[in-house]
């Protein structure tokens, strides 16, 4: 089982991550947050537990876009249960200065090795996390690195829709 974990303001109709619930719709599922515009560490990952308590957690593998790779780590750093995998998709640099301060709890960005197969997929013109950074998270976290170039936030407003090439790298986890 999948499971969509979006970033600030949700996924829209658009996006990678709601066109593969549409289309797989046995095979993925969305944790929804109570506010998408105001993402709170501690809110996120208590909803995410939530929701995930009716599965086997080694089944699950997690995905993550934005502020919502950080929410799986975070998640994980709570709970501690040992799920299958996580695709981490243009991760948000709760550490970068200037980051939005509506966005609460999430820094510092963990830096310990997980204990899951991972991926971490990164833009080299993303506005919200320098390409260096998303290579040292894929390091410190111990998974692989996946560098696209020019793909800015990998969304919708980047031009990216169905997103086949995601599909294959979670082929890979699992």
């Amino acid at each position: 089982m999948y499971i969509n974990i979006p970033g600030l303001y949700n996924s829209d109709k658009e996006h990678w991550q709601t066109i593969w619930e549409n289309e797989y719709p046995d095979e993925f599922l969305r944790v929804v947050q109570s506010d998408w515009q105001n993402p709170t560490c501690d809110e996120w990952i208590n909803r995410i537990e939530e929701e995930l308590q009716q599965f086997d957690y080694g089944q699950l593998i997690l995905i993550g876009h934005s502020v919502g790779c950080v929410t799986i780590i975070k998640w994980f750093e709570k709970y501690g249960h040992q799920i299958k995998g996580a695709l981490f998709v243009a991760p948000s640099d709760v550490d970068k200065p200037g980051y939005p301060k509506y966005i609460t709890g999430f820094s510092p960005m963990p830096e310990r090795k997980l204990p899951f197969p991972s991926i971490v997929v990164a833009s080299s013109n993303d506005h919200v996390v320098a390409i260096e950074r998303a290579r040292l998270f894929a390091s410190n976290w111990g998974g692989e690195f996946v560098e696209l170039e020019n793909a800015g936030h990998i969304e919708t407003k980047s031009g990216f829709g169905k997103w086949d090439f995601g599909l294959e790298l979670l082929k890979k986890i699992n």
